[in-house]
């Protein structure tokens, strides 16, 4: 375990994997160092540390005399932003789920070829974290990316929260049981093709939106590109929220590896 700027990274060894759903893979991560991740907020992002070839060793980069020290580009990690699923102090685990589309991309390829013993590298911010503020009603929308920390606030939540959940996933059975103790109705919506044609738009322009006047609203919305940019848009443009009642952030864009598509999706939520 080591710590650089208030990160706490670590080095953690697969105990077991499992499929949750035909494209869900969960990775159950093990090791001394999970316990000093205590502290750290279920569902936010954070980002894991693949190495550069199957069975290969993980090096994380130095930060040393105020500048970061990369490793040798033979040694250099592939780095993804994903949320932990959850944590057993107890049992010293980690979980990390994982929406597996094969080979396509470098995390869904590590995690179908991940056996017990293989390393991933973590690292997340050592302190808690707020994902949501307290209100009187709740909007959640997201893709199947989005299902940990949709997850982490649905039971999270009070049991007196009310709103309204979106989660676009291939089909009927990649639905997921959330145990939340909510009134949040959640609705499952089924996309056989993830970044074409979504419906998590259109299914947030059906619902009768709070007006804001007689309560509090929030909306966290997490999904592809095409999507977050969409109902940002609608919320802000059309329906006059409020910057601080809104979430909304793009964990992915369609066509584009998360490395090319970065800097776009940062400068997108800049302009709202």
């Amino acid at each position: 375990m080591s710590s650089t700027n208030g990160v706490l990274r670590a080095i953690l060894t697969v105990k077991e994997k499992f499929s949750i759903t035909p494209h869900y893979i969960r990775v159950v991560l093990t090791g001394p160092e999970v316990e000093q991740f205590a502290i750290t907020t279920i569902g936010v992002n954070n980002k894991i540390f693949l190495p550069p070839r199957p069975g290969g060793e993980i090096v994380f980069p130095i930060f040393e005399n105020g500048a970061w020290i990369l490793p040798n580009p033979d040694e250099k990690p592939i780095v993804r932003t994903y949320t932990h699923r959850g944590i057993d102090m107890k049992k010293q685990e980690m979980w990390v789920d994982f929406v597996n589309h094969g080979d396509s991309g470098p995390a869904s390829a590590w995690a179908n070829r991940a056996q017990p013993g293989d390393k991933l590298g973590i690292a997340m911010k050592g302190h808690p974290v707020q994902l949501y503020p307290n209100a009187d009603w709740y909007l959640l929308v997201g893709d199947a990316t989005a299902i940990p920390v949709l997850s982490a606030i649905l039971e999270s939540l009070p049991a007196s929260a009310k709103g309204e959940a979106f989660i676009e996933v291939q089909g009927q059975e990649d639905e997921q049981t959330i145990a939340t103790q909510t009134d949040v109705d959640i609705h499952w919506l089924h996309n056989p093709h993830p970044g074409i044609n979504s419906p998590l738009e259109q299914a947030v322009r059906q619902l009768s939106l709070p007006d804001g006047l007689h309560g509090t609203r929030f909306a966290y919305v997490a999904a592809e590109f095409s999507s977050v940019q969409a109902i940002r848009q609608y919320l802000r443009k059309e329906q006059f929220w409020d910057r601080d009642e809104l979430y909304a952030f793009s964990y992915w864009k369609y066509g584009k590896s998360e490395d090319g598509s970065a800097q776009e999706r940062r400068e997108e939520r800049k302009n709202v």
